[in-house]
This record gives structure tokens, C-alpha cells and sequence, in this order.
């Protein structure tokens, strides 16, 4: 048996090296300089637990198998970026310059003739999926953050089932943390009923643990190739708004048509190939694609792998290049400071910034940390609006009335640069003259934050906020 004084020496010597350890890799290979001086005090002032905070929760270490697909993208480094993507015509002519920056930070380009339909809450999303995956006659490809079993799941697994049954190609994935916010877990079902499904980064010990952190928080369906929903919701009763569920979410989703569905079946494809090592490639899965609508559009991938901070840097592009006014519709606002300095200087320089949030969140701790930026954006005229329940879980960006932002990403530090990610940026101006309308209608019932209210809020409640703010770096 160890004496005490042996156990103590143990226990120094492993709190040294591991803090020696996580400090060589801060300093050599820690890309956010904020985040890497909280790990720095962290570790000083608890050398035991810290280096293996830092170890679960700090370090990426992930590698993806499906890098191989790269070669078959159009990426920015191997094609040069037309000096042109959008049509050279009307008012897109002065949109070109932000089309070719996004057209370089994504490594997808622009495609022309899709069309876009706005999906609002569950009662109009999961019919028509629903709808969609009783059509599909070839192939159907489903990746979701959250999927439940029952309620509207259910649904899901039953016609999933069936589709199987009648020779449809199916593929299902769903995000292992996210399995975890139901029970029974959807996966159980799904293999009962011959589907074939694939949890993403599942629960295997010491792996696991160190990549616990990352999520793929990704919503794509695609039905035969060439047909596509996107957005921000899951599949959950909490959605079924008409239901009158325990704790509603309202949420926007996204139908697509046209080419740009094939790089969201992309996206899926590098996903599988990366959970089972099978290669969905040919026909079935990429059939060729018609022009449907007017919508330019391009899909942007962003995750903690090769795509790590493309979507921050999307989001930077794009707020530089407003002249007018910024829409902003998310659950979660805790920006980097580099998107922080951007918002200011978009009001600085006189454009109109309006920025919707919910009033009462799901994740508290969260929306205190976010209380306490708020000063800094209403000092130079941005609007900050929380709408009431039910919970919103949109998310819309828009620009200018032209550039929107569809997806899966919230403005948090999870979001930018610890999960897998998909977006679309947009151009339509009639598209955002619709998302304006549903934007508009909630702020009208919304209530403002004012300095006045910020400054009227209770001591222990300034304080609760503080305390929040120290842990946005891994919030």
C-alpha cells in the first residue's frame, strides 16, 4: 500500500506535469488568446483539475476520415473565384464584392435557381418533411442534433421505416450528445425498424471524454438528391407549437430546391463517410439538378476540423459590408469580441443594428453572460430587443435587406467554434422581405433593453451576470 506521503508526492508530480503538459499546448497551439488566458489562470490556481478540464473541454483533437471528399469541392485555393458569382444584373451588381469574399471563405461557391420556402415552428416543418420522406423514391439522407423518440419522432421512425420497406436508400444520423436529451434513445427504434442510423462521435470511454465537447449540431434532410430542408430546428414535440407541448419552441426551417441542395447532400455525405466509412457518392445520391427559383445561393460549412472559423469569419465579411441595417434573430448572443467590434462599428458608421433574443431562456447562465455585453452595443445605438415565451430558437442574420443567413448556427462560442455547422448564405431580396415580416411581427411584442434597465436591475443580479461572464470563453 502507498503511504500517505508517497500518494502525496504522486499527486504533486502528476499536477506538474499535467499543468506543464496543458500550458505547452496553450501556448503553442491555442488560437483564441482569450480562452487561452482563462485555461492559463485556470490552471495556475488548480493544477490538479485544471489540465484535465482542459483535456475534456480545451483541446481539439479531432480528425476527420472524410477529407478525401475535399478533392471533389470546388474549394477557394484550387478554382479562382469568378469576379463575378452573382448574376451580373440590377442591384446584384452592387453585392458582388461580399459574394466573392463569402465565395473564398466557403469552400463551396455560389450556385443560381434555387428557391427557398420559410417553414415556421413544427406545425408547418415536420409535415413537410414528413410529407417529403412518404414521396422519396430513391434516396433519403437525415442528420439532426436532437431526434426523440416519441411525438413527432415517432412519426419520423414510421415513415422512415416505410421508406426503408419500399427500397428507398435511408440514412439516418444523429449527434451522440444529443441522443442523450430523450429517453428511450431514438437510435433503438430506428434500428428496429431496419433503418439504417449512425450515432456521430458515440460514447467509447477515454475518446469520448476528450471529444465530449464536440457536437455535430448540423440539421439537413435530403430527399432523392434534390430536395432539401434546412435550419435550426429539431425534430421535437416541443416544436408542434398547435400541440400545446410542455415546453414550446417556436423555430424557422427551410425548404430548398435546386443546386445548392447538392452541397447540403455534401455535407451529409462527409458526415457518414466519417461515422461508417461508406462513400455515398453516384447518382442516387447526386442525380443532376434543375434550376428552380431565383435564390443565388451557397452553403458554408464550419466545424472544429479543416472548417474551423468559417463561419465567424462569414459573419465578420458580412457585417463590414452592411451600409444600411443588420437583423439579427438568435437564442444565444455571446460573440467573439472580433464580432463584437464589428456590430459596434456597423452602428458607428451609421448602420441600423437591431438584435431579437429571448426574454427567458432555456440555458439561464448563458443568457446572464450576455446581459453583460449588452452596454457596450446600446452605447453606440444598437437596439437590443428579448421576445417573450414561447422560447425562440431561430436563427436569422440578415443584410441590408438582400444577404440572409439561414442554419444551424447560434452566435455563441459553441456555435463558432466547438460544433459542426451548417449554413446558407442567401441572395434574394424577396426572401428577406419575408423573413422581415416574421421578424417584425415579433418585435412588435417584444420589450427593448435600455441602459436604464440594465442600470435599474438588482445588485445580486449585476453580480450573477458577472460571475456569468468569466465562463463565455467555454460557454
Amino acid at each position: 500500500m502507498l503511504g500517505f506521503t508517497s500518494l502525496s508526492y504522486i499527486t504533486i508530480t502528476v499536477s506538474f506535469v499535467g499543468g506543464l503538459l496543458a500550458m505547452w499546448h496553450l501556448l503553442l497551439r491555442h488560437r483564441d488568446y482569450r480562452s487561452a488566458a482563462f485555461w492559463t489562470a485556470l490552471i495556475i490556481l488548480s493544477p490538479l483539475i485544471a489540465p484535465l478540464l482542459y483535456l475534456l473541454l480545451g483541446i481539439n483533437i479531432l480528425r476527420r476520415r472524410g477529407r478525401h471528399y475535399r478533392s471533389a469541392i470546388h474549394e477557394p485555393w484550387r478554382d479562382p473565384v469568378p469576379e463575378h458569382p452573382l448574376p451580373v444584373s440590377g442591384e446584384a451588381q452592387l453585392h458582388q464584392q461580399l459574394a466573392v469574399t463569402l465565395d473564398r471563405i466557403s469552400r463551396f461557391c455560389f450556385t443560381h435557381g434555387n428557391a427557398v420556402s420559410i417553414l415556421h415552428n413544427g406545425d408547418e416543418a415536420m409535415p413537410r418533411m414528413l410529407e417529403a420522406i412518404r414521396e422519396a423514391k430513391c434516396s433519403i439522407s437525415l442528420a439532426s442534433y436532437i431526434f426523440e423518440s416519441l411525438g413527432i419522432g415517432s412519426e419520423f421512425v414510421m415513415e422512415l421505416k416505410a421508406a426503408v420497406r419500399r427500397g428507398v436508400q435511408v440514412r439516418v444520423m444523429v449527434d451522440d450528445a444529443g441522443t442523450k436529451y430523450s429517453w428511450p434513445p431514438v437510435i433503438g427504434a430506428l434500428e428496429e425498424a431496419g433503418v439504417p442510423v449512425r450515432r456521430f462521435m458515440p460514447n467509447r470511454l477515454l475518446l469520448r471524454l476528450i471529444t465530449m465537447n464536440l457536437r455535430n449540431h448540423r440539421k439537413i434532410l435530403v430527399v432523392d438528391g434534390h430536395l432539401g430542408f434546412t435550419g435550426g430546428m429539431n425534430i421535437r414535440e416541443g416544436n408542434m407549437l398547435a400541440r400545446k407541448p410542455d415546453h414550446a419552441v417556436q423555430d424557422l426551417h427551410f425548404e430548398i430546391t435546386g443546386p445548392v441542395v447538392g452541397q447540403m447532400q455534401r455535407v451529409f455525405a462527409e458526415d457518414w463517410s466519417f461515422c461508417t466509412g461508406e462513400d455515398l457518392e453516384g447518382s442516387l445520391w447526386f442525380p443532376e439538378i434543375r434550376h428552380t427559383g431565383q435564390t443565388s445561393a451557397m452553403g458554408i460549412v464550419d466545424g472544429p476540423d479543416e472548417d474551423l472559423e468559417v463561419m465567424p469569419a462569414a459573419f465578420f465579411a458580412a457585417l463590414n459590408a452592411a451600409r444600411e441595417e443588420v437583423i439579427i434573430t438568435t437564442p444565444y448572443f455571446l460573440p467573439t469580441q472580433i464580432i463584437m467590434a464589428a456590430l459596434r462599428l456597423c452602428a458607428i458608421r451609421g448602420v441600423k443594428v437591431t438584435i431579437l433574443t429571448p426574454a427567458k431562456n432555456n440555458i439561464p447562465f448563458v443568457a446572464w453572460a450576455a446581459q453583460t455585453l449588452y452596454p457596450e452595443l446600446l452605447a453606440v445605438g444598437i437596439r437590443i430587443f428579448e421576445s417573450p415565451p414561447p422560447f425562440d430558437h431561430s436563427k436569422i442574420f440578415i443584410i441590408d435587406g438582400t444577404w440572409s443567413f439561414i442554419g444551424s448556427t447560434n452566435w455563441d462560442p459553441r456555435s463558432l467554434r466547438l460544433n459542426f455547422e451548417f449554413n446558407l448564405a442567401l441572395y434574394d431580396p424577396d426572401l428577406v422581405a419575408r423573413l422581415r415580416l416574421d421578424f417584425e411581427r415579433k418585435l412588435a411584442v417584444s420589450r427593448e433593453v435600455t441602459c436604464e434597465l440594465l442600470e435599474a436591475a438588482p445588485l445580486l443580479q449585476k453580480l450573477r451576470n458577472g460571475f456569468a461572464r468569466l465562463f463565455i470563453p467555454v460557454l
